[in-house]
This record gives C-alpha cells, sequence and structure tokens, in this order.
C-alpha cells in the first residue's frame, strides 16, 4: 500500500505527535508498505529518509503549549505537489483542526483521507482562526480516529461524528532491551522526569518541590532529567541543585536508557493530556510509574494498577507516595509487572494492524463513494 502521512508539527522539537507519526511510519514500513511522511521543517534539519520537508516553520499557541508548523500559500504549493507525485492509497493526518499542513492536505486531497485527533481540546486559538473552513475539512475525511477515550469523546460530542479509538504506540523491545546509563540509578535511588521542564502544565515545579521534600532524609536521593530548556530557569537557587541532572535533549536510544536508569519515573502535569505516551515508555522499559491522576493518565494507568497515582498540582502528596514507593521495592515491581502486562496492547505492531484495518475501510468507502456518483 502507498501511504502518505502528514504531521503538523516540525520534528525539530520534540513531541508525542511526532514521535507517534515516526514510530507509525517506521513501523508500516517494516510491514512492507511504501510510506512517505510530509512535516514542517527544511530540508538540512531532515534526517529520516522517509520524511519531506515542507519548508520553514512558524509558531503557535496551541494545547497550553507552542506548535511549530507550516502554513500559507507555499505550503499549500508543496502540498499539492507531494499529493500529486505520492498517488497515495490513502492519506492520512494528524490533528487536521489547526492550521497547518494537515488542514492543507485534507483541502487538496483527491482519494479516501483517515485523520488521527491526539487532543481532547475542544476549543482553542488555532481552531477559532480556522472556523471558516473546518466543515469542510471534517466532510472530506473519510475515517477518524481518536488516539484515546477523551479524544473521542470530542469527536461525539463536538464534531458531529465517531472515531475508531486507537492508542499512541509504543516501540517495547526497545525499551525492554536497553542499558541502564552509568552509575545510574545509584543507592540512594533516583526519580526520572522527561519532557520541556519550563512549560507550566509539565508539572515539574511539583516534582522539585517534592524532591526538596525527600531530599532531607535521602542524601543519596537524586533526580534525573531530559528533555529541552534551560536549567537555570528552573534550579537556579534550588537548594539540592547539585542532585538534579540534566542531559538535555536526548536520541531516542538515550530516552530509553534514562526510563531504565531510575527507580521510579514521575508524570507530575497538570492537565492537556488526552494520552500520556511517556507513560507507556516508562511501562515498557519495566520502570515503575508515579503520575498525576489525570484521567488519561488514570485510563492508561489501569486505573492505578500499573502505576501510581497522586492528586494534580499536590507536591506533599508526590513527595508520600514517592517516598513510599523508593521504601517498597515488592510494591514497584508488582506496578511495573502490571506495566508490562498492560503496554503489550500499545506495542506498534499491534497498533499499526489496526490503523491498517481503518485504511483499508477508509479506501473501501471511498470507492463506494465514487461509484455511487457515476450516472
Amino acid at each position: 500500500m502507498r501511504i502518505g502521512i502528514v504531521c503538523p508539527y516540525s520534528f525539530d522539537v520534540p513531541g508525542g505527535v511526532q514521535n507517534h507519526v515516526r514510530d507509525l511510519a517506521e513501523t508500516l514500513i517494516a510491514l512492507g508498505h511504501e510510506v512517505s511522511v510530509l512535516a514542517p521543517g527544511d530540508e538540512e534539519g531532515m534526517t529520516l529518509p522517509y520524511v519531506v520537508p515542507a519548508g520553514r516553520t512558524v509558531p503557535v499557541p496551541y494545547n497550553g503549549s507552542v506548535a511549530r508548523v507550516s502554513f500559507g500559500l507555499i505550503s499549500a504549493t508543496r502540498v499539492r505537489r507531494w499529493l500529486s507525485h505520492g498517488r497515495f492509497d490513502v492519506l492520512h493526518v494528524h490533528e487536521p483542526l489547526i492550521p497547518s499542513l494537515s488542514m492543507l492536505a485534507v483541502l487538496s486531497a483527491r482519494g479516501p483521507v483517515v485523520a488521527t485527533f491526539h487532543t481532547a481540546m475542544t476549543r482553542s486559538r488555532a481552531l477559532a482562526a480556522a472556523q471558516g473552513v473546518l466543515q469542510l475539512v471534517l466532510e472530506k475525511i473519510t475515517g477518524r480516529i481518536a488516539v484515546s477515550e477523551l479524544a473521542r469523546k470530542v469527536q461525539v460530542e463536538h464534531l458531529g461524528g465517531s472515531a475508531w479509538e486507537i492508542p499512541n504506540g509504543v516501540q517495547a523491545s526497545k525499551y525492554r532491551g536497553a542499558v541502564p546509563l552509568d552509575g545510574w540509578p545509584g543507592p540512594g535511588g533516583a526519580l526520572g522526569f522527561i519532557g520541556r521542564f519550563t512549560e507550566p502544565r509539565k508539572g515539574f515545579k511539583y516534582l522539585l518541590e517534592a524532591f526538596a521534600l525527600l531530599a532531607v532524609d535521602r542524601p543519596g536521593l537524586r533526580l534525573l532529567v531530559a528533555g529541552p530548556g534551560d536549567p537555570d530557569d528552573v534550579v537556579a537557587d534550588f537548594i539540592h541543585r547539585d542532585r538534579v541532572v540534566f542531559l538535555g535533549k536526548v536520541s531516542e536510544g538515550d530516552k530509553a536508557r534514562m526510563l531504565r536508569s531510575v527507580d521510579l519515573y514521575v508524570a507530575p502535569n497538570t492537565g492537556g493530556e488526552s494520552f500520556g505516551m511517556i507513560l507507556t515508555e516508562a511501562m515498557a522499559a519495566g520502570t515503575a510509574v508515579l503520575a498525576s491522576e489525570l484521567d488519561a493518565f488514570r485510563r492508561v494507568l489501569d486505573g492505578g494498577a500499573a502505576g501510581a497515582l497522586f492528586p494534580v498540582g499536590d507536591a506533599a502528596a508526590l513527595a508520600r507516595t514517592a517516598g513510599e514507593l523508593l521504601d517498597d521495592p515488592l510494591r514497584r515491581a508488582a506496578l511495573a509487572a502490571r506495566g508490562a502486562e498492560v503496554v503489550a496492547a500499545y506495542d506498534w505492531p499491534v497498533v499499526a494492524e489496526r490503523v491498517l484495518e481503518v485504511y483499508s475501510t477508509a479506501i473501501e468507502v471511498a470507492g463506494a463513494t465514487v461509484e455511487e456518483s457515476v450516472p
């Protein structure tokens, strides 16, 4: 099958949607399909052979963060050229309701279109700016996928249609086989965090507050952090700064090693999450998880059986639960074991087969529609 996939966000900046698109494309290629991915960015920044750059990006506020997207006449021309050259059996776009390549691709498409919706937002500046073409975009989509029940609920209640619920995937074998970083986790224990730690909704400040409470009685405890940003923006005056290690942006391989290097992975996010991909990655690595009690996280963690939960924004509760888990290796092992069972359903080969079923259905529906329109 010839498959065209559109990522709305630049691969230059790490993110859940970008990871999803990359892993899906590579899994489909491994299954024998021909895949081309169109994404914002310049040629010099593109290192993946299946990714076609669509040109320079502009920052757009979205979902409590800033997304780098491509939009406008030049982008539209490049989208049409890519579609014409690709002659895809199916077009798969991600987040088509924000002004970016995905929206442009849907408007220019002439064949079956599958769209994946990642967020559970019902309102945003980007959506408001696109109201004039929103209905046209939705009408051209043949099949919809939602990565979570929350994202699917938006489809049903706010966008006038249903969707297949197919979760984000994880390359489980990559995480299971990763080797811990040298010297980690260490005898004093280690907590881990991955993400844009300067972004408020990621909740890193609550993790720092909790670490400060734990560090008093745990002189060997350390915090390992990976992700973009300037550490001085968050720990310049932190009393235990020497026990917080920042790795900066890491490769996918080093991310897997980092997750294998800690006793407990902490996700203190405060909102704006419709799934929780990093949780599945930590579970695949065999690491116990402690996450804020967001509905999306609760669902991924099997209601708390595959990972412990604490109230959103409650640093004291985070510290208390983390301390209990650090002192109880048997409970951590039980959480990790259940996590390994849960994450099997998120393994990319399993998820990709479900996506292929949607492709086949969309192709059949599009073909039937064409036949009905012929007099």
